[in-house]
């Protein structure tokens, strides 16, 4: 499968390598070049156990990529995940101000169906904001073309992320997504444990 993921911290670097791992096509989109030179030298940013190694695996199996480039990113994937910083505000509700330009981004560069997936920790009812941002963009262009939202957060845990990635519990976040019909299908496994039903 042909995924996307917009935001290259710790959550997104996972998800990248773990997805990549399972022998999907991974393109990691962050707006930090810096960043993103130093992946495509090998250099991860961030310390997670075994998190190196995959990357590189997957990154010379060319199943695993990473650029600046959001066109390129909303073009490659099927699936679009955003995996983007939520800082929070002052009275420590969430700060979307970064999802939200995500789903801008793909709403204006998307060109056929795909599903949206917010796999950033947001408060209930984000799923249906970012909707909103990509249908008031679409709207914008005059563009009528599909997509589905659904909201798959991430709970990972520090030293054990690539294993409770891989391995979820029950006390881990949900892995049945479910989004409408298309020609890619009605069943898709991105890993073992992750399962999209098109219903």
């Amino acid at each position: 499968m042909r995924v996307t993921i917009f935001g290259s911290g710790y959550v997104g670097l996972v998800t990248g390598a773990c997805l990549a791992d399972a022998g999907n096509h991974v393109v990691c989109v962050d707006v930090d070049a810096g960043k993103i030179e130093r992946l495509k030298g090998g250099e991860v940013p961030i310390h997670e156990p075994g998190l190196d190694a995959l990357i590189k695996r997957n990154a010379e199996a060319g199943r695993i990529e990473f650029t600046t480039d959001a066109v390129k990113g909303v073009e490659h994937g099927l699936f679009q995940l955003i995996s983007v910083g939520t800082p929070p505000e002052e009275d420590g509700s969430a700060d979307l101000r970064y999802v939200l330009a995500a789903a801008r981004t793909i709403g204006t560069h998307m060109s056929r169906y795909c599903i949206v997936v917010t796999k950033s920790t947001v408060p209930v009812g984000t799923a249906d904001k970012v909707r909103k941002e990509i249908e008031t963009t679409l709207k914008g262009r005059a563009a009528n073309i599909e997509f589905d939202v659904v909201s798959n957060p991430e709970f990972l845990k520090e030293g054990a992320a690539i294993q409770d990635f891989m391995n979820p519990t029950a006390s881990s976040s949900a892995r049945t997504i479910r989004a409408r019909p298309s020609s890619c299908g009605h069943c898709m496994s991105l890993t073992p444990a992750i399962t999209i039903v098109l219903s």
